[in-house]
This record gives C-alpha cells, sequence and structure tokens, in this order.
C-alpha cells in the first residue's frame, strides 16, 4: 500500500504562484510514475502534469509555459510549481501515484484563484 499526502493549496490572486507538493510513503518501488489530476466543479477530473522516475514530463495544453512538476525520489515527493495562475485553474488538485499497474490517490487540496 502506497499513503500520499498532499499540502499547498488555498487562495491566490489571478497571476499568482503556488506550489503543491505530494510525499509518498510506503511501499515504494524504484519504477513508479507521479503527477497531478485536477477537477473542477462540473467537470470531470483531467490530467495536469505526471513525472516519471526517469524524469520524463508530460503537461496539459493548459498548463504549459505556467506549472512546473518536478520530484525528489530520495523524499518520494512530487512538486507541482503553479504560475501565472488564472481563474480556470480552480479546482481540487490531486496526486497520482502509480506503480506495478496499481492506481493510488490522495485526498486532494483545494486551489481557489481569485479575479
Amino acid at each position: 500500500q502506497v499513503q500520499l499526502v498532499e499540502s499547498g493549496g488555498g487562495l491566490v490572486q489571478a497571476g499568482g504562484s503556488l506550489r503543491l507538493s505530494c510525499a509518498a510513503s510506503g511501499s515504494i518501488f524504484r519504477i513508479n510514475t507521479m503527477g497531478w489530476y485536477r477537477q473542477a466543479p462540473g467537470k470531470e477530473r483531467e490530467l495536469v502534469a505526471t513525472i516519471t522516475g526517469g524524469d520524463s514530463i508530460t503537461y496539459a495544453d493548459s498548463v504549459k509555459g505556467r506549472f512546473t512538476i518536478s520530484r525528489d525520489n530520495a523524499k518520494n515527493t512530487v512538486y507541482l510549481q503553479m504560475n501565472s495562475l488564472k481563474p480556470e485553474d480552480t479546482a481540487v488538485y490531486y496526486c497520482k501515484f502509480v506503480q506495478v499497474y496499481r492506481n493510488y490517490w490522495g485526498q486532494g487540496t483545494q486551489v481557489t484563484v481569485s479575479s
């Protein structure tokens, strides 16, 4: 089993920045993928960014150039630096951890961007 603890959400004005963190603990294998998804009210959950253990990165088109995903393998932690935030970035952000074909989700952290 893997447990995920997220932190860093909050309220910010448009144009501002936030940094999300997600720490994984439990039975962690070397080969895994970590990432961030988000779900806005009335919408489906969508991919924001993912990063593999080999640092292969994928971004949603809507966040390219504004968000940066990174990871610290020694701490089993993934980060999402969010800059130039827009009101449409408002959502609950979820951390996802994938290993051995199993998916684990964090509890979610609210990000609210005011205009």
